[in-house]
């Protein structure tokens, strides 16, 4: 079913937290609302969950409006970022508890909990209250609850934040299996970049409000529309222009460019002058940020205000680092106009 959004607006007193959000999701489409910390991200996930209500603007699903629908009606599966696990019931009892309320026969809920507890692989912890249970098990039944009742539409608010790296890790490839294999509609809201880069079918980029831009991982990266995009999206090299030039080398971006960006990984050095005839600035450098398979280079330019970060394999900086003279190309290919 589709999940329409058209002109979303909500203020808390004189603080717009949402303008203007307009929004198409498919049928069985993974989605991310990415961005920092007050951009409205999350606002917008409780509209969309019946949990606020918007001002202005509709959400409707499958040309159903759903603004005088009370969550408890939208058939939505919701994962909070806390478990919201009850202490005293034990895993199976947890996942059924949607179905108890909604006055599911006995032998329905057992069957409907036994299957979700298979299908997100704790079936063993089936009998275990949370106490019992680490983190990520505990974060997995939450979402075995929310899909029990076989919701349309699901929705993930940060539901990784509060485990630790490779638990989260291993979590979001498994949630991602999992979506793809039921084929539900899920929305995820996150502020980790890598998290959306690796589960998302769209992103949804927000800032301040608004959609700052929407697409692929790849969209993303490769075209960012704005600096803040540019710079939310993996790491950019973000450097101010003047009559086509930087620090007096020319470049060939379009008349009147006032900001370009490039990736680390873009950034291509010389140990030396470099080869003769292309477009080579000499550079000093300041920091070497090892990282093991790879290493961030610092670099300063004379006439640019801002540090150059290039990104090296681990086993290629050593050289590099002792060279006598570091020569730095931008390769005019990987050049993107910011603004």
């Amino acid at each position: 079913m589709t999940l329409a959004l058209s002109h979303v607006t909500k203020r808390f007193g004189n603080t717009v937290a949402l303008d203007d959000i307009s929004l198409t999701i498919e049928r069985g489409e993974f989605i991310c609302f990415l961005g920092p910390s007050g951009c409205g991200k999350t606002t917008l996930l409780r509209i969309i969950a019946g949990l606020e209500l918007a001002e202005e603007g509709t959400v409707t699903l499958e040309d159903r409006d759903l603004s005088e629908v009370p969550a408890r009606h939208r058939n939505f599966g919701v994962v909070f970022q806390s478990y919201s696990l009850f202490p005293n019931m034990t895993a199976a009892r947890n996942v059924g508890y949607g179905l108890e309320c909604r006055g599911r026969p006995r032998a329905e809920i057992e069957a409907r909990a036994a299957e979700m507890l298979r299908i997100v692989a704790l079936s063993d912890h089936a009998h275990k209250l949370p106490s019992q249970l680490s983190g990520g098990q505990q974060q997995r039944v939450a979402l075995a609850r929310a899909l029990a009742p076989d919701p349309e539409v699901l929705l993930l608010d940060e539901p990784l934040s509060a485990l630790d790296a490779k638990v989260r890790e291993s979590l979001r490839l498994e949630i991602r299996d999992l979506q793809r294999r039921l084929g539900i509609t899920t929305i995820m809201v996150t502020h980790d970049q890598e998290e959306a880069l690796t589960m998302a079918d769209r992103i949804v980029v927000m800032d301040t409000g608004r959609i700052a831009q929407i697409g692929t991982a790849r969209e993303l990266y490769d075209r960012p529309a704005s600096r803040f995009v540019a710079e939310f999206i993996g790491r950019m090299n973000v450097l101010p222009v003047a009559g086509g030039r930087l620090a007096g080398l020319p470049l060939a971006v379009p008349q009147g460019a006032t900001l370009i960006g490039i990736r680390p990984e873009d950034v291509r050095l010389h140990a030396g002058e470099g080869p003769p005839g292309r477009a080579i600035l000499p550079a000093r450098l300041t920091n070497t940020i090892y990282l093991g398979n790879l290493a961030h280079l610092v670099l300063s330019v004379e006439g640019i205000e801002h540090e150059i970060v290039a990104e090296v394999p681990g086993h290629a900086c050593k050289a590099i680092a002792d060279a006598p003279q570091i020569g730095l190309e931008l390769p005019a290919e990987t050049i993107k106009v910011l603004a």
